[in-house]
């Protein structure tokens, strides 16, 4: 056990023989975890004059910080975006009981947090769910809910995808007011998703950025100095970059254009989401984005109900869909709807089709959503005090044990 100098009488934990990203590069140094914290083993050593009870060997695999999925769509209980058979959009009487599903199962792709995504529903879904999926802490359970992310129902008509178009809202009565008419109270809101060329959007970017939701621009027809806008007024993320918005143009890029736009206010990060499950994105565009902007890009699964489910047809929301091998088409259609991608699998895509290192393809799956969250200081990284939140990889980045708390929740 630690000296009587410790601070704590909790069992420290010391990883070896293993790689851990850290500072944005992967390096050979042990690991240190006690009551699910990262250690700082300098101060365990000198300050308090403390070792390790338990030492796990990790035979040179690597270490890094657990997968964050600020997009995935699940279950029937209420359309919300989650896979597994789970909608998390669709009324139910045990909507808890869904996102647990979704939560046992992720932590085998190596998401120890995520936002619950609710796709455009009617008020009355809204009303139902968002009071039930309340911020809860990761274990043994499963990964840990970071809060709800809206994606719609102010959206654009002609980009709405797989968006059911009759419930489709604009802000009539200014914005903060339509708001609250459709969503209730936001108190378990992480994030939101809306056109911001629709009138009236600024003032409900405004109000949400206000209460520290992150706000996304997407499912949109805005064109750049729109988008632009929209930043000035505190939006932060695109969703799922090239899907459901205007193509680049050369005389007016669009959304895309914020990758590389002079107009983003100083200190201000735009982040963008990518689905890179060798469907949604084509691998040049892929690395168009990449090489634009790096450090804004976060990997999104996108999950529908049907993630882990076999081919067939699936609900998602008010609408049905159609699972054919790796592709979710809206029934009877040949729009694409959502993903059924896991969270590893576009880890892995990305660092293929990208060809980057696999420091970026990690950090981009952990890192940079904790960033855009605005909870890098707590997760995302393996910094000393943070929580002990992590994946451990072979060199195929296939993820082989996921920790949370510090402890093992999941092993292949």
């Amino acid at each position: 056990m630690p000296s009587n100098k410790s601070v704590s009488d909790a069992p420290i934990t010391q990883f070896v023989n293993c790689r851990i990203l850290k500072d944005h590069r992967l390096q050979w140094e042990d690991l240190w975890v006690r009551e699910g914290k990262i250690l700082n083993p300098e101060k365990l050593f000198f300050d308090e004059e403390g070792f390790a009870d338990h030492k796990v060997d990790c035979e040179n695999k690597i270490i890094a910080p657990g997968f964050i999925d600020v997009q995935i769509n699940a279950p029937p209980l209420f359309s919300l975006i989650g896979g597994y058979g789970i909608d998390f959009s669709q009324a139910s009487s045990d909507i808890r009981g869904g996102v647990a599903v979704v939560a046992k199962k992720i932590i085998e792709q190596g998401v120890t947090s995520f936002c619950p995504t609710l796709v455009t529903s009617p008020p009355d879904i809204y009303h139902k769910v968002i009071p039930e999926l309340r911020e809860q802490d990761g274990g043994p359970e499963g990964a840990g809910v970071l809060g709800i992310h809206l994606e719609g129902p102010f959206i654009s008509e002609e980009k709405r995808g797989a968006h059911p178009p009759k419930f489709l809202r604009t802000f009539k009565a200014g914005g903060v007011a339509d708001l609250m008419e459709t969503y209730g109270p936001l108190d378990n809101v992480a994030m939101v998703t809306l056109a911001p060329e629709l009138a009236n959007s600024a003032a409900a970017i405004r109000e949400l950025a206000g209460r520290g939701i992150a706000v996304s621009v997407g499912h949109s027809m805005a064109d750049l100095s729109q988008a632009e806008e929209a930043v000035q007024n505190g939006a932060t993320f695109i969703t799922h970059l090239f899907n459901a918005m205007l193509p680049f143009h050369h005389r007016d890029p669009g959304i895309v254009g914020l990758l590389t736009s002079d107009r983003i206010p100083p200190g201000q990060t735009v982040y963008y989401g990518m689905i890179a499950d060798g469907i949604h994105t084509h691998p040049a565009a892929l690395r168009i984005a990449h090489r634009a902007h790096p450090t804004g890009l976060v990997l999104v699964t996108d999950a529908v109900t049907a993630m882990g489910l076999p081919p067939g047809r699936h609900t998602l929301g008010q609408q049905q869909i159609d699972i054919q091998g790796l592709h979710a088409y809206v029934a009877g259609t040949t729009t694409l709807s959502g993903s059924i991608a896991t969270m590893d699998m576009c880890v892995r895509h990305f660092r293929e089709a990208s060809g980057c290192t696999v420091e970026a393809a990690l950090e981009a799956a952990s890192l940079h959503p904790a960033q855009l969250l605005g909870i890098s200081h707590r997760k995302g990284t393996l910094e000393y005090g943070t929580d002990a939140d992590f994946v451990v990889l072979d060199d195929t980045l296939t993820v082989r044990e996921t920790y949370i708390a510090g402890q093992q929740v999941w092993r292949k």
